[in-house]
């Protein structure tokens, strides 16, 4: 089995929401409903979170709860595309395997992310996983190409007997240490040929958007 950490990365300097993972959301913060989540998970221990932050009012968020803090400097909350220089974090994790949790979806719920982590230790697979949702429905290529396989027998639409499709939920990703240093996350199969592990669909959604924080905010309080 594998061993792992956990680790949930934020930071402040987000464009289309400022401020998001400290903005008022609930009665709480999107940042304080993950980590209370990982606290009262049932198959790891505070000991094995890790929250990466950079910026004091992150910082002072994650005191108050019993997980690891790693400091992140500068140029890693700056930086969106070299995981080397993003995930400063791995220098500080005692395993090999690693589950980032998405602090941006407050759907997402403490079975499911036992379940992710359960399935990534679990797997004797060495690729890493990325949690996906299942969806019937029809896509095309930018050429006009039919990607997924027209049911047999229709001469029209119907999205109950398309073959389901797996569609990345950006949620929970479980990756190997050694592969951040070599420039790689999740998998050095690229495309991505990772381990789906599938989830709710209304669990990944996601907040990028003005809207999508109103929306996310009225659905948490319906499904909390």
């Amino acid at each position: 089995m594998k061993q792992i950490s956990v680790v949930v990365q934020s930071r402040l300097g987000s464009q289309r929401v400022p401020r998001k993972m400290i903005r008022p959301f609930a009665g709480t913060t999107l940042v304080d409903i993950l980590l209370e989540k990982l606290c009262s998970s049932s198959v790891i221990t505070p000991d094995q979170i890790y929250f990466a932050v950079g910026e004091e009012e992150l910082i002072n968020i994650g005191k108050k709860y019993p997980v690891n803090i790693h400091i992140r400097n500068q140029e890693s909350l700056d930086q969106e595309g070299d995981p080397k220089i993003q995930f400063s974090w791995r220098h500080d994790l005692p395993t090999e395997h690693v589950v980032m949790v998405s602090a941006c979806n407050p759907l997402l719920k403490i079975d499911t992310i036992d379940k992710f982590i359960t399935e990534y230790q679990e797997s004797e697979a060495d690729e890493g996983a990325i949690s996906v949702y299942e969806t019937h429905n029809y896509y095309w290529n930018p050429e006009g190409d039919m990607i997924n396989k027209w049911p047999e027998g229709f001469t029209s639409m119907n999205t109950k007997y398309a073959d389901p499709t797996r569609v990345a939920a950006h949620t929970l990703y479980g990756s190997r240490v050694d592969l951040i240093d070599k420039g790689y996350w999740v998998t050095d199969k690229i495309p991505y040929r990772a381990q789906l592990i599938t989830m709710p669909e209304l669990e990944s959604f996601d907040i990028d958007e003005p809207w999508q924080f109103d929306v996310a905010e009225i659905l948490y309080e319906k499904f909390k």
